[in-house]
């Protein structure tokens, strides 16, 4: 069976202060999102789909595009602004950025940020799962949280409860410093050592795509318009809960890499080039 990766490049980095998706971070000036794709095409994805903004789409086909393509067939979709509600001018979410790719996906796929370094373990374990996938079933890769943070502020992350390997809840959690978070700016509660996060890794069926449509219109009429996002772990979470929805969670034991201050960018451009080094990426570019 073949499968997809679908990578979400429609964001900016609001306290990274730019594009991180478009910053290069490996020896020969790659973005995390080319060594992303390139783990995918060795753990057997056999196609990308990026979503992007329709005012990157030149300097993407240019930059990114003419490398990535290389060596994995390589889509992309937009993520639109143009049915935005008056005064919103931020996207809608990330659950409206996987329906954006309707109509270009029709494999079982994963979902991923541009701007996350995943690991190569991770790819190869969703991509396993999802060549199995039954009608229903969902998968998470999930990372220890000591895996997950940043010496330079605090995080948002996906706090996962997970009982006999399945997600039972997520809520995004602000604020996360080491192993405790404050998100009133007073009050400070711990999380356990071995608290599992999710970093926005998901694997699902084609039929999310019909929860997404139905969810995003209940979502549009219950919700404020004006500032709430339309989130894939919300809508995960809610299946749950109705029963609507299986959510298996994969480990990995890497670690994961992000930029979500301008700060951690010399450590993952060290890492990167550690793993150039070690033979782990050539030919990729």
């Amino acid at each position: 069976m073949e499968t997809t990766l679908v990578v979400m490049a429609a964001g900016m980095g609001s306290r990274f202060g730019g594009l991180k998706q478009m910053e290069p971070i490996g020896p020969g000036g790659e973005f995390l999102m080319d060594f992303s794709a390139f783990d995918a095409k060795e753990a057997g994805f056999s196609k990308v789909v990026f979503v992007i903004k329709k005012e990157m789409e030149e300097d993407f086909k240019r930059i990114a595009v003419s490398r990535i393509q290389k060596y994995i067939d390589v889509d992309y979709v937009f993520q639109s602004m143009d049915d935005l509600p008056a005064g919103r001018t931020k996207p809608w979410g990330t659950g409206h950025a996987i329906l954006c790719c309707k109509d270009k996906v029709t494999t079982p796929f994963a979902i991923i940020n541009a701007d996350d370094y995943y690991g190569k373990a991770a790819y190869v374990v969703l991509n396993d799962a999802l060549k199995e996938i039954k009608k229903g079933e969902m998968f998470l890769v999930g990372y220890d949280l000591a895996q997950t943070t940043t010496e330079n502020g605090t995080v948002t992350r996906g706090v996962c409860k997970v009982e006999d390997g399945y997600l039972t809840g997520i809520r995004e959690t602000k604020g996360i410093s080491g192993f405790t978070y404050c998100e009133d700016g007073e009050t400070v509660h711990n999380l356990p050592e071995d608290t599992i996060v999710s970093m926005n890794m998901w694997g699902f069926g084609t039929e999310i795509f019909d929860y997404l449509e139905r969810e995003f219109e209940v979502f549009k009429n219950e919700k404020d318009v004006m500032k709430e996002e339309y989130l894939i772990p919300i809508v995960v979470d809610d299946l749950i809960k109705k029963g609507e929805a299986k959510v298996k969670v994969l480990r990995s034991p890497d670690r994961w890499y992000g930029m979500t201050y301008r700060e951690d960018k010399e450590t993952v451009m060290a890492e990167m080039k550690k793993l150039c080094e070690a033979g782990k990426y050539n030919g990729i570019s």
